[in-house]
């Protein structure tokens, strides 16, 4: 059994409206749909009223994008679903996703998270996959400067070097269209909810890499329509830096001695 969850404040119902087709499509690989609306008002419930498959939950109290979907993963629990896909509603496809993907993970039970590839709206591959973060490392991403250090640093953090075409064990993958192993979820722990937003993927990406593989399966993919909101809002920006203090509280500032084991283990993978 496969279950999806989409978590939702105020989104625009033409994103919606592309994100729902593609799963109409594909109805057939997948159970059921968990919408977890954190918007004040329940407006968008009437939006998907025509769907069977689709369970809407309005959550106005809104304690943040890994919490919200924490509610549909436990929802899943319950259902005795065995995988659970968390999707951002940015997100649209035109191929078979659901079903390859599961179909990986059911021939490897040792993976516990999956993403698939993720592409611009102009096909261009978004580099999401990355090592485990250092501080520096998300300087460096914010900054992008002095550029001649940088360009090197982001080829190897982002693992921008590696074949597109290849399925690779990552430590860091997106949170924006993602398989859970469940049974894994059960072992390891949902979402952080001290993470409001930002950093929680990562956080989750994490401690699955520490008991299960974490792939990268760009065999499928799907299009992501990238806002980088933390970069053109205040606010964003506010809650962005206040979940990186989360989560170097939690993992180490300055010594991090399983980044740097895991970080070794992941670039060991691509030498010949």
């Amino acid at each position: 059994m496969t279950n999806i969850s989409i978590v939702l404040y105020n989104t625009n119902t033409e994103e919606l409206t592309k994100l729902i087709k593609s799963f109409t499509d594909y109805e057939e690989s997948f159970n059921k749909i968990y919408v977890v609306d954190n918007s004040k008002k329940n407006t968008l419930e009437v939006f998907f009223k025509s769907f069977d498959f689709i369970k809407y939950i309005h959550n106005p109290s809104n304690p943040g994008f890994g919490a919200a979907h924490n509610l549909a993963i436990q929802k899943s629990i319950e259902d005795n679903a065995k995988y659970h896909f968390v999707v951002n509603p940015d997100i649209h496809f035109s191929e078979d996703v659901i079903g390859p993907m599961v179909a990986y993970m059911e021939n490897n039970p040792d993976v516990g998270m999956m993403m698939p590839q993720i592409l611009n709206e102009d096909g261009t591959v978004q580099n999401l996959p990355k090592l485990l973060p250092s501080l520096y490392s998300v300087l460096m991403r914010k900054f992008k400067k002095p550029s001649f250090i940088y360009n090197d640093f982001i080829e190897k953090y982002e693992l921008r070097f590696v074949d597109n075409d290849m399925i690779y064990n990552a430590p860091i993958l997106s949170g924006c269209f993602t398989l859970l192993n469940l049974g894994a979820v059960k072992k390891i722990g949902p979402y952080d909810d001290k993470f409001f937003m930002y950093f929680e993927d990562w956080d989750l990406s994490r401690r699955m890499h520490q008991k299960y593989k974490t792939i990268y399966f760009p065999n499928v993919s799907v299009y992501h329509g990238y806002h980088s909101g933390a970069n053109r809002n205040k606010r964003l920006f506010k809650i962005f830096l206040n979940s990186a203090q989360t989560y170097f509280n939690k993992w180490g500032w300055f010594f991090d001695e399983e980044r740097t084991k895991f970080n070794k283990e992941t670039l060991n993978q691509f030498k010949k």
